[in-house]
């Protein structure tokens, strides 16, 4: 393994990790501002209203990409495996 496949490897892990915190963290922050709008066309700023709205859209977009986010990470481990042996 040199130094361009380390470089490869390297970036394809920091495009999986890109890739999952955005899978995770968007349907949350869109829900988040939706319910921020519909606080300001209300005028009720309750802070509490937006929080329990975003945490179950999070763990609910986090048990629905699990099965990939493992497979995606396995996939990335085995290639790196792989790698490692072709030494």
């Amino acid at each position: 393994m040199n130094g361009d496949s380390s470089l490869d490897m390297l970036a394809q892990a920091l495009l999986l990790t890109t890739a999952m915190v955005v899978a995770l963290i968007l349907p949350g922050l869109l829900v988040g501002l939706v319910i921020s709008l519909i606080q300001a066309a209300t005028q009720v700023n309750e802070q509490t209203l937006s929080f329990l709205p975003r945490l179950l859209v999070t763990l609910l977009t986090l048990a629905l990409s699990l099965n990939w986010v493992l497979r995606k990470i396995a996939q990335l481990f085995s290639d790196c495996i792989i790698a490692i042996a072709e030494l």
